[in-house]
């Protein structure tokens, strides 16, 4: 309730105050109060997804190792012109440092460091320290050199002071099958040792094989539940949902129950004539198996959004169209499909998404023919160590995405994903 106290003066409220005032007071007021809602929200999606994002792309530039560790060497080679072996001065603050390393116990991590640009490194440098804490006076050189004999070479030394540098690009070269030559120039990786593209193209022919078959197969399912009466497509969604009541894990495991060459798919197939018991198929631990197990599991991400896209296509226009001479064919394409397009969309951006990040199904029925970038991002992490690698095939698997995700953007729009 509001009244003017004096003619052409300000509104006032009920209490007294400017009618303006209070207003903005009110919607402060629910401003902090949608704030503190959305507040446990952003909080888990902050140290749940963008602090392990932005840890793990800084792991994979940070070369923190020889910075930290081996300063007097840092320091002693930022002059050095890279084209003899260093001086004295370099290789008594080698001495200093390997000592300092071996006291405190985390040479090793320099070693680690090193031996992911040139193998080998990591016996030199730990090797190295327990000698050097016996190396009571110089001249350096001469007794460094009988340390390891790749501190006679000059690559060793242009490994070191790449790496003295607190940020690398290195991990990427590593991650795009490239390296740094003897002469520091980027150059592929032999061919033979080329893995990491292969493995991208092959997680993203993988994941865009199983996305078009679950919209071939998802397609008739969502449309029978969308045309079905209500009492039996509620029966049936009961069965669409079901594998998301089993454990992902209980899924694929089943799955190889069913793939492996005495499995149930294979004594079928022998029992109803269609291979020989001396020739059952190979569904395991090769691609087949991985695309199989895969469409299984993505095959509801897919059939929800058509499913829901379809139920709200009124059933009067395909009528209209049959009423104004069109074929049941004709009608369905020209007339149904382009409605459920949405629908098409947003189960294959969520399909071909989810696919190209999956790591338990390929690690289990994958084999090496069937194996997906995740389990590489995965064995650096737990076996090999190196997250430095680790951090750098994820951000380029992310950036993947985006660059997917903008270019759907662009060529369907976001606006027109309907998920229901």
């Amino acid at each position: 309730m509001a009244e003017d106290t004096v003619q052409g003066g300000p509104v006032l409220a009920a209490d007294g105050t400017p009618l303006k005032a209070s207003l903005n007071k009110a919607m402060r007021k629910n401003r902090i109060r949608a704030l503190l809602l959305v507040t446990p929200l952003f909080l888990f999606i902050l140290f749940s997804f963008l602090i392990p994002i932005f840890d793990m792309t800084f792991r994979s530039v940070d070369n923190w190792q020889l910075v930290e560790l081996m300063p007097k060497t840092t320091a002693a080679l930022a002059d050095w012109d890279g084209k003899a072996i260093p001086e004295e001065p370099v290789f008594a603050a080698l001495v200093e440092d390997l000592k300092n390393g071996a006291k405190s116990r985390e040479i090793g991590k320099v070693g680690t460091r090193l031996n992911y640009e040139k193998s080998g490194m990591r016996s030199m440098i730990t090797g190295s320290a327990r000698k050097a804490v016996k190396v009571k006076e110089g001249p350096y050189k001469p007794q460094v050199l009988k340390f390891h004999r790749y501190w006679d070479d000059l690559e060793t030394w242009t490994v070191i002071k790449r790496n003295t540098a607190p940020y690398t690009i290195g991990y990427y070269l590593n991650a795009v099958d490239m390296k740094y030559d003897k002469q520091g120039d980027i150059v592929m990786q032999p061919e033979n040792q080329q893995i990491y593209g292969k493995l991208f193209l092959r997680t993203f022919a993988i994941s865009l094989g199983i996305t078009i078959i679950c919209v071939i197969l998802a397609y008739p399912i969502s449309y029978l539940l969308a045309t079905l009466p209500i009492r039996y497509s509620n029966l049936l969604m009961i069965f669409v949902l079901l594998p998301f009541w089993t454990s992902l894990l209980v899924r694929t495991t089943a799955w190889i129950a069913m793939l492996q060459s005495q499995g149930v798919l294979n004594d079928l197939f022998v029992f109803f004539g269609l291979v020989d018991d001396a020739n059952r198929l190979q569904l395991m631990h090769n691609l087949a198996g991985t695309v199989i197990a895969m469409t299984h599991i993505l095959l509801p991400f897919m059939v929800l959004p058509l499913y829901s896209v379809m139920k709200t296509i009124p059933p009067s226009y395909m009528r209209a169209a049959l009423s104004m001479g069109a074929n049941p064919l004709v009608a369905f394409v020209r007339v149904y499909m382009p409605q459920t397009l949405s629908g098409i969309g947003a189960g294959s951006i969520l399909v071909f998404i989810l696919s190209i990040g999956y790591y338990i199904t390929p690690a289990l029925v994958g084999g090496t023919s069937g194996t997906l970038i995740s389990n590489q991002i995965a064995y650096h992490m737990q076996s090999s160590l190196n997250w430095g690698l680790a951090g750098a095939l994820g951000a380029l698997l992310l950036a993947s995405v985006l660059v997917l995700y903008m270019l759907y953007n662009k060529l369907v729009g976001i606006d027109n994903m309907r998920l229901g």
